[in-house]
């Protein structure tokens, strides 16, 4: 196998102080430190991933996010420990979510460029087979 292990996911972001508000307050990421690449960014610790923020240069075209919170868009999933727990966290900070169940431990939140984060119980927490 050519791949070992997932190093890190990318977002691009239109407002780099937003996106930081909400990755580091919101979701609660350690920031870890960043070179300089020439173009604005922030790097993130999440378990043994790490999630880096690059700052969409003008007229750059990045794609478009999806128009609402859907489970069908592409998404990372990042795991978590407890989904009660994860849920009112996200509540009392006005995240916009999806959610499932405890039972099946998965919920979404679009971050402020509208990219699509799954929020995941390890599936044998939860008693399920896997994610979405």
């Amino acid at each position: 196998m050519i791949a070992r292990g997932l190093h890190h996911v990318s977002f691009a972001v239109s407002d780099l102080e937003k996106s930081r508000r909400f990755y580091e307050d919101v979701l609660e990421l350690e920031p870890i430190p960043r070179p300089e690449m020439g173009i604005a960014g922030a790097w993130y610790r999440a378990g043994a991933c790490e999630v880096h923020l690059i700052a969409t240069p003008a007229g750059a075209d990045v794609g478009t996010a999806p128009g609402r919170l859907t489970p069908l868009a592409n998404h990372s999933a990042f795991a978590i420990d407890d989904y009660a727990k994860a849920l009112e966290r996200l509540k009392a900070r006005g995240a916009e979510l999806l959610e499932t169940d405890a039972r099946r431990g998965q919920m979404w939140v679009r971050d402020p460029d509208g990219n699509v984060l799954e929020l995941i119980v390890s599936p044998a927490r939860a008693g399920l087979a896997g994610g979405a």
